[in-house]
């Protein structure tokens, strides 16, 4: 049985995944969403970017979890990739769903070379918090109204020091055995940094036509993505 751990990006809680769930169950797997400090459930808890790593670690680590397929979406990817290398043979595959991957002593602004300036300024006008995305925001994503309106809904600010805080890598991320999946509606191709990961033996590329949100647009295709990517696919 696998154990898939799944992290929604920034903003978001294990909340999002609720569409995702019913078919990795359906295929017996045990399927964990979990919620980032800080965020959805856990709103007030201090959060930098290492608290969140601790937190997929300590997840794992305390219900004793084995054969674990680590999800990260957008964001959560770069806490995903830490975690990753952290829990050792624990891990069977990690899964980055259109999402950021972590480069030691780089952090999530570090990717964004003309956005950084905006993104500190708008952490630094909200007490410290990248506050949620607009309906507009979402526009060619795929999504309807109502998955809009449900991403918006629940939607929380997302701690800014996990944004600007670097990345700790303790090897490669291209030894990671890892399925990269990429939202074709949200850029054609994967940035440079993942590209040349993807040249690896251990990454392969996987491609979904849909938006960056795709636990919203395509869930049933996601959970078939991610059970193939697990290697228990029927």
């Amino acid at each position: 049985m696998t154990n898939f751990v799944l992290v929604a990006g920034a903003w978001l809680g294990s909340w999002a995944w609720n569409d995702v769930l019913p078919d990795l169950r359906a295929d017996g797997h045990a399927v964990h969403p979990l919620t980032l400090s800080g965020l959805a459930d856990k709103q007030g808890v201090a959060a930098g970017q290492q608290t969140h790593v601790e937190d997929i670690v300590d997840y794992v680590e305390r219900l004793d979890l084995h054969d674990v397929v680590l999800v990260g979406h957008s964001y959560s990817g770069i806490p995903a990739g830490q975690a990753a290398e952290r829990i050792g043979d624990r891990l069977a595959r990690v899964v980055f769903v259109d999402s950021n991957v972590p480069a030691d002593g780089e952090s999530f602004v570090s990717g964004w070379p003309e956005g950084r300036p905006r993104i500190e300024a708008a952490i630094a006008a909200n007490d410290g918090f990248w506050p949620p995305p607009t309906a507009a925001d979402f526009a060619g994503q795929g999504l309807g109204d109502e998955e809009i309106a449900r991403i918006v809904a629940g939607a929380a600010p997302h701690p800014g020091a996990t944004l600007t805080e670097p990345a700790v890598l303790r090897g490669p991320l291209g030894s990671l055995p890892a399925t990269y999946i990429k939202c074709l509606l949200d850029g054609a191709e994967p940035s440079g940094d993942v590209a040349a990961l993807l040249k690896g033996d251990r990454w392969e590329l996987v491609t979904m036509e849909t938006g960056h949100w795709p636990m919203f647009s395509r869930p049933r295709e996601l959970a078939r993505v991610l059970l193939d990517a697990a290697g228990t696919g029927r």
